[in-house]
Formats: structure tokens, sequence, C-alpha cells
């Protein structure tokens, strides 16, 4: 706290600031997102009884007014026009801002007037969530919510299946069982694991196969904010050699015999000198 005392003496200078806050325990937040939060002459919140109970923990009071999907629209321009001469901190409810909400509208904005925007980094509930399901990190995709109704699930599930990373979404109790499902059907078993409670005293990952996660939860997810982390896909099996002759017998009716290789290469991933003599060969038989 001394930290954050000395701190606030000094104003901040006008500006956006993104801070993340807490996304369970409050004893997440850093001192430098505390002092922000203390000095800022207005915070942009989600909800304001969510904020007021942060900076109740931080031991201040500042002006507050809402910022989130329904009003965004309506709000950012008086908000931007503030910037020149006050320091605006921007959060949400829990975790870094701009990660699934309206936020990078308002830094766009703020950006293309000119003011300065500044980050105050800290918690984030997907990399929290990557952090504890023990899958592969060196690549992972961020989906944030999945559309609620089944065919808009279905299309956007299909749309990341062959993404070569590991998958991380957002979901909420009430949805979790179908969206289980959905990813099982449309994604195959793969790894996965089901995180909720980060940070808190019953923080919970369950990590198995989305079958058996989807049966796990299928009566009914459990309540809170919800990460589902989901394994890359396994490594494609090797084509047949049968479709690979065919795919050079067609390719060679449009294409000169080495072009027709080096498009069958990249198409299957086979060796495009091996694919080169397979073509001569399969010419030369004709």
């Amino acid at each position: 706290m001394t930290c954050i005392m000395d701190d606030l003496s000094a104003p901040l200078s006008p500006g956006l600031y993104i801070v993340a806050t807490p996304i369970g325990n409050l004893a997440d937040l850093s001192p430098r997102a505390a002092s922000i939060l203390a000095r800022a002459d207005l915070i942009a919140v989600e909800d304001s009884r969510v904020t007021a109970r942060l900076l109740h923990h931080v031991g201040v009071k500042r002006p507050m007014a809402p910022y989130h999907d329904h009003n965004a629209d309506q709000v950012r321009p008086g908000l931007v026009a503030r910037l020149g001469t006050a320091a605006i901190a921007l959060v949400s409810d829990a975790g870094t801002p701009l990660i699934s909400d309206p936020g990078f509208k308002l830094v766009r904005d703020a950006r293309a007037a000119g003011h300065p925007v500044v980050t105050i980094p800290g918690p984030c509930a997907a990399v929290a969530a990557l952090t504890l399901a023990g899958l592969p990190t060196d690549r992972f995709f961020f989906l944030g919510f999945l559309p609620p109704k089944e065919k808009a699930r279905a299309d956007a599930i299909a749309e990341v299946a062959a993404i070569r990373a590991t998958l991380i979404l957002y979901e909420s109790g009430p949805r979790l069982p179908a969206t289980l499902a959905a990813l099982a059907a449309g994604l195959g078993d793969r790894e996965a694991a089901v995180a909720r409670e980060i940070s808190k005293a019953f923080e919970e990952c369950v990590t198995d196969t989305l079958s058996a996660l989807a049966a796990r939860y299928a009566e009914g997810g459990p309540r809170g904010e919800i990460v589902i982390v989901v394994g890359p896909p396994g490594e494609a099996a090797a084509p047949e050699a049968a479709d690979v002759d065919a795919a050079l017998v067609e390719a060679m009716t449009r294409l000169p015999t080495a072009r027709a290789a080096g498009e069958v290469a990249r198409a299957t991933g086979l060796p495009r000198r091996d694919l080169y003599a397979r073509a001569m060969a399969l010419r030369d038989a004709e």
C-alpha cells in the first residue's frame, strides 16, 4: 500500500489507461493498476457495482461511467472528447479490457484523435486457463464466445477445425453443455479442459476428451464464467497412394508435369521430388 500512496501524489497525464483487473482474487490487482484507478479522473466500467467493490478494496472512490456492449456507440464519442483534458481508465468486470468486449473501438478512436493510450497489464482468464490446461501453448487461437444459435455455432467451429493451434473460448454455465457437445461433434474427440473459478478458493480445471467433458456436463454447467481450452488436431493421416495418383493425373490434364507435382505437394504435404517422379512414371505408363 505504501507504493500506491507514493504514486498518488503525482496526477495522471490526460489519456486512456487500459487497466487489467482481477478475475477473482482481489489480491491479484497490481500496485500500478491500483494507483492508476485511484488517480483517474474517470473510470469507464462494465458494471459500476463490480468496480465499486474493487475501488473499496483499494480504499478510494472515483467517478465512474458505464461503457459496455449496450451503450458503447453512444458513450464513446463523449469519452474520446474528454481524453484531451482527463485521464480515463478503462476496466472490465474481470480481467483485461478489450478481450471479448467493445473496448478496442475506444482504443481505436482515441488513437485516431491523437490521444495517448497506456496499458496496465495484468490478469487474463484466457491465458490463465491455458496455463492450467496442460495443453500445447506454443500456438493458441482465442475465439471469445461462440454464437448462441446452433447453426451459427457449428459454422464457427467448422471455420477453426483445421487450425493447428490450441483453441480458447469463453462460455457461461447454462450454455456449457451445448457448446461442449458442438465442439465434440465439430472437432472430433480432442483433449480439452474446462476451467472455472480461476484464482478463487474453489478454482477448478477438469481435463479430459471433448466427448467425456460433454457427458460430464450434459445435465447442466456449473455457475460462473468458464473458459474452455481445446487441444490442436492430431497429425493428418497420410493420403492413400491411389488418391495421390488420381490427384496427379487430374493435375497433369491442366499443368505441365513439374507444376502438377508442385500443386499436389502443396495440397498433400508430400515431398515434391517424390511426386514428380511418380508423375513421370504415370505419364510414361499411359
